[in-house]
């Protein structure tokens, strides 16, 4: 499937894009706390967050249950030395920490006021649910957003692994009512995940106008084609949502990926992601970095020129 604009081929994607209609501009690159308080501690997290900030960024993405919290943490400790908070895009999800499980109002006004105690600061940009909750009807739920919203506490929701089919519907119920939608898309997409986004939610994030923002850009670092292990990652989910990707598409993949990033005399990283901002409704990526090593090569992504026979050989070595 191209789903590639044919102005798009050679053209870098420098710019910052808004986020659907919101009018929130944001980085091509954002950054993924999954790693915060955990992968990675305090120093090396305020670390990652300088060199991200220094280097343009301004798309930071979590959720309160990353590290029981702690990532939350990390980014508040390092947003009190930011001069000017307005120019930061917070996205955090709730729904899945173990003290504010779910999506009833009561779970989520209690997990609103938990993490922006952790963050220090009095608003989110953007709030997602994270994930449906089938004991809650989902009118509870855009109802209390829709207070959080009133409040000033949030400024937008957005939506993380929810079925095409229920955002739809959420989009239909607030034309009806006048209430809140989602604005923003959390997608995983990438190279070896493609059929999702490409079937279901771009052309829903094409036709509402919203937003996505494509999680897991690199495959949870299959896609950068460094060796990797269990002694650099133990007991982590993410070395095994890597290695599952091993195999004859996995090797295809890589194959093209080499093939084009040795024309372009680029990184692997840096044409995975520059693949994923070509297209259509992407408004950003959203990497997982443990060091700042890794946040300043996904910036090179910005400037790579993919023409259209190189995307051409990456849409066909990943084809699904």
């Amino acid at each position: 499937m191209d789903t590639l604009p044919a102005e798009a081929s050679v053209s870098p994607a420098t710019r910052p894009r808004e986020v659907g209609r919101t009018g929130v501009v944001v980085s091509p690159i954002g950054l993924d706390g999954a790693t915060f308080g955990w992968a990675a501690g305090s120093d090396e997290t305020a670390r990652v967050l300088d060199t991200y900030a220094a280097g343009g960024g301004n798309l930071v993405s979590t959720a309160d249950h990353y590290a029981g919290g702690r990532s939350e943490v990390m980014i508040g400790a390092w947003l009190r030395t930011v001069r000017d908070r307005s120019k930061v895009i917070i996205e955090t999800r709730v729904g899945r920490h173990p003290d504010a499980a779910g999506l009833s109002k009561r779970s989520m006004l209690r997990a609103i006021e938990n993490s922006l105690t952790r963050f220090g600061t009095d608003y989110v940009d953007f709030l997602s649910f994270d994930g449906e909750d089938a004991k809650v009807p989902i009118e509870e739920s855009l109802e209390t957003g829709f207070r959080l919203i009133s409040e000033g506490k949030v400024r937008f929701l957005s939506a993380s692994r929810f079925s095409a089919d229920t955002i739809r519907r959420v989009g239909e119920m607030a034309e009806e009512s006048g209430g809140p939608s989602f604005q923003a898309l959390l997608v995983e997409y990438n190279l070896m995940q493609r059929t999702a986004y490409e079937r279901d939610f771009q052309p829903l994030a094409m036709a509402l106008g919203r937003g996505a923002l494509a999680r897991l850009p690199l495959a949870s670092g299959f896609l950068s084609g460094r060796s990797r292990s269990r002694d650099e990652f133990p007991n982590s989910v993410m070395y095994d949502d890597a290695a599952r990707h091993n195999g004859r598409r996995g090797d295809r993949v890589l194959d093209a990926l080499r093939t084009v990033a040795k024309e372009l005399g680029e990184t692997q990283t840096r044409v995975a992601l520059a693949w994923v901002l070509l297209k259509p409704g992407v408004a950003a990526t959203v990497l997982r970095a443990k060091d700042a090593a890794q946040v300043a090569e996904a910036f090179g992504a910005t400037q790579v020129r993919l023409e259209r026979n190189q995307v051409t050989i990456l849409d066909k070595a990943s084809a699904q």
